[in-house]
């Protein structure tokens, strides 16, 4: 599946999809991320992003948390990285509690 014609955001809400999620950073380089996980918190929706390839300051099994934002005047809605520590404790406090009533 060619994975820059699909928008992030309707890859992440497609249960069918499992290829990875294609987004650009500030450089305008493209990396694929491996959904985690989508966490709703505080009218918000949260998804949990583990880079495919390796990301200097990131361990290997780390996530990163990024915030669903609504584009104006109708545009598209797009991801912004959290840097947000209470916010980030606060996404992967509900992420762990999820794994662990699953179990």
């Amino acid at each position: 599946m060619d994975n820059e014609a699909i928008n992030p955001i309707d890859a992440l809400f497609d249960e069918d999809n499992n290829d990875p999620i294609l987004l650009y950073n500030q450089n305008g380089e493209a990396i694929s991320f491996e959904q985690i996980a989508i966490i709703p918190l505080k009218s918000k929706v949260y998804a949990i992003l583990k880079p495919v390839q390796p990301i200097d300051g990131l361990g290997e099994d780390e996530g990163l948390v990024f915030v669903i934002e609504q584009g104006e005047n109708d545009a598209q809605d797009y991801l912004t990285l959290v840097t947000d520590e209470k916010i980030i404790d606060d996404v992967f406090e509900i992420y762990d509690d999820l794994i662990e009533s699953e179990k």
